[in-house]
This record gives C-alpha cells, structure tokens and sequence, in this order.
C-alpha cells in the first residue's frame, strides 16, 4: 500500500542565529517554516509592516564594528537579510558575520576539505586532520596530540573544543572579536565570564570598570568584585592611591601586585617569594630555569644572589677557582661559527659571560638578545617569568606570549 512521499525532516534548518525555531513568528513543516499572518522569511523573521524609521532600522543592524548587516547583506526593519542570491545558505548571522564560504577548499571546492565542518567561516576538523580548510593529515601520534591539548587543569581544550593534531580549535568561537569569546592554546580563557549578562553582542566587560584578562576581570581603582561591579570605598583620590602603590618604581607596586586604595596585594596570592611594600622584592629572580636558587652557591635577598665565596655571577653560577687550562676553556666557550661567545662577551672555566654594559645578552654563547621576549606594561615577561633566547618561560600559574595571564586558582 502506498500511502504517498516520505521526507527526511531535518528541525534545525528552521532555526535561527538566537536557537530559535522560526524566530518565534510561525511552525517548522519538515525543514520549512510556515509563518503567522504579518511575517515572512525563510525563518519567518521579517515583519510585513515596518513602524522604524531608516534610520532606527539602520542602527539595529549595525555589528560591533558599526557596519550594517557586515557589508554583506541588506536591513530590513532592523532586521539583516544576508546576501544568499545563489541559494546556498552560507551567509548568516544576526548581522550576517558569518561566512561560510570561507571555509571552501580552492581545490576541491568542497567544504573544509570534505574533512571538516565549517561554523560561521572556520574549519573544525575530523581527528587526524587540520589546517584552515582541513587540507592537512596529521603527522603527530595521537598521545603527543593529546599531550599538546592538555590544558593546564589536566583537561583536554579544558573542555571547551576540540583537538585536532595537537591544537585546540574552542568552540563558540565569536567572529565579531578578533579574540572570540574562547581563546587561548588550550582554550583556557572564556571571556563570556567577564560579562555580567552574557551577550555574544555586547562589549560590557568587567562592568565597564576593569580589563578582562582570560576570564578575569582586573578591576581599575574604586572598583572591586568578581565583574568589578562593587565600587570601593576608599578616602584616597586615585591619583595619590597609585602614588602610595608605586613608591621608587615606574609601575603600580612594580608591576607585581594589585593596588587597592594606596596598598598593594602581591602576586601570585600567598608566594612568599614576591613581597614588600610596593612589591619590589621578587626572589623568583634567583631561580635559573630549574627553579635552583642562585645555582646552589649563595642565598636570595629582594630578588638579588649573594654568592657564596668562591662564586660569583648574577645567579653564582661561575667557581672563582678553574682546574682547566685556558685552550680548554676556550674550546667550550666557541659558539658553532667559531667565535668565542659570539663576540658579546668573556670565557671564564669553559663558560661565556655576558657584557654587563649589554644587559639584554642572553644564553650560553650570549647569542641571545632578551630584547625579542615580548613585554607587557613596559615589562619583559610581565615579570613573571624568565627570558630565555627569545622566548620567556612563564613561572607557575601564568601563560601567554608574555606570561600575561594568571590561570591559577585564585585571582589577585
């Protein structure tokens, strides 16, 4: 018996950018919306009548960055109709930001490769696959991959995306930010947590009294709480609070610390290792890369070795006294052009000290220049970790190009 055409109904092709299903203005018929009477649209999200005024319409379809409709649709009462002439569909979102013909792979003309799906212009790829079109296999095993994605809690893109040859590719990832909203090389940063009310369109961090910085807000002065959203009660003006905090330095508690109402808060919270008035004592300097405090040969002081005798260095590492002869020495301290410490500093028993008049030479045949680390507020590393050839090596609880961000589990 026959009882007429079946379809495949897929629900969600009726849905829009918000989640939901016609916009609220009709019913899904197997994948197609059936709107009320005074709206149309394949997602019954256009009204018949418009009351606003161009202008009114024009505002609410402008994104973040004050474009309408993303140059790449048309308003129509306040309501962005993307540019899908050649019926493909691939132009969506509130302000039509997403692209998905981005995600088409030049050669094969397919969708991220045939690899991959594609989410508002980027490529999230099947395992063993990566590239921005899919286009790459995956030449790593799959323990070193996962290895790779392991956030700092032990958690796989700290549950928040997905890895794909040992990157983490976040989900949720918002195409109005050149950040998003989940960021970070394990997807460790949700900035969503800064907001008070979570509005992927809205830029109110922080309460719009602190910076967000991976998910935390760092609060400006006056104002405290977890979204900055407490003001302070504090007797100092702003500018003599920051004076108090600052003292000899050219930063607010050297960079080290928070500044609440003329006293500072070192950090990380309870490392009896970064301390005094203005925080100007940090004895993590006296660690070499190890964590050996000034090379088993002196004792720390405001962030500063004293050598035992017979040593010397800034972290005492050199012996005074040398059983080698100088050829031997010498031999040990040529870099692999030849140069004795590449010209930018001395041989003492086989190892190379750098010039002192060059602060920023760095490494073990001083080839390094700790002027390519990267800074933040003036500062290499941000003072939270180590320069070593270029790159720094942030200390427990901080990440980032320049150990800029706290992960720990308690914010200063």
């Amino acid at each position: 018996m026959f009882f007429g055409p079946l379809c495949e109904c897929h629900e969600w092709v009726c849905e829009t950018y918000d989640g939901s299903t016609c916009a609220g203005h009709g019913k899904c018929n197997c994948g197609k919306c059936k709107c009320d009477e005074g709206w149309y649209g394949d997602a019954c999200q256009y009204p018949t009548n418009c009351d606003l005024t161009k202008k009114k319409s024009n505002q609410m379809c402008k994104n973040s960055q004050d474009i309408i409709c993303s140059n790449a649709g048309t308003c129509h009462c306040g309501r962005c109709k993307c540019d899908n002439s050649d019926g493909s569909g691939l132009v969506y979102g509130k302000f039509c930001e997403c692209d998905d013909r981005e995600c088409i792979d030049d050669e094969t003309e397919e969708i991220c490769g045939g690899h991959g799906k594609c989410y508002c212009g980027n490529c999230y790829c099947k395992a063993g696959w990566h590239g921005d079109k899919c286009e790459f296999q995956c030449d790593i095993t799959p323990w070193e991959s996962k290895r790779r994605c392991t956030s700092p809690d032990g958690k796989i893109c700290s549950n928040r995306g997905t890895c794909v040859c040992g990157e983490c590719s976040c989900h949720d990832v918002d195409p109005t930010g050149d950040w998003g909203d989940i960021h970070g090389d394990t997807c460790e940063c949700d900035e969503r947590d800064c907001r008070a009310v979570y509005d992927r369109y809205s830029d109110d961090f922080c309460s719009g009294h602190g910076q967000c910085n991976c998910g935390r807000c760092d609060c400006k002065a006056g104002w405290h709480g977890k979204k900055c959203e407490h003001p302070q009660s504090c007797i100092l003006s702003a500018e003599e609070s920051i004076r108090r905090c600052q003292g000899s330095s050219d930063l607010p508690c050297s960079g080290r610390g928070k500044c609440e109402c003329g006293k500072c808060t070192c950090y990380p919270p309870g490392d009896h290792r970064v301390y005094g008035k203005t925080c100007e004592c940090d004895d993590r300097r006296c660690e070499d890369l190890d964590g050996v405090v000034c090379g088993g040969h002196g004792t720390c002081s405001c962030g500063r070795c004293v050598c035992e005798r017979g040593w010397f260095g800034k972290l005492c590492q050199h012996p005074r006294k040398c059983n080698m002869t100088e050829e031997q020495s010498k031999n040990l301290c040529e870099s692999a052009d030849g140069i004795l410490c590449s010209a930018k500093g001395s041989c003492h028993c086989g190892k190379c000290i750098c010039s002192a008049e060059e602060w920023y030479i760095s490494g073990e045949f001083c080839d390094c220049d700790d002027r390519d680390c990267d800074k933040h507020d003036g500062l290499i590393c941000t003072g939270n970790g180590i320069c070593s050839c270029g790159n720094c090596e942030c200390w427990d609880g901080w990440n980032g190009n320049a150990c800029e961000i706290w992960l720990g589990s308690e914010y200063p």
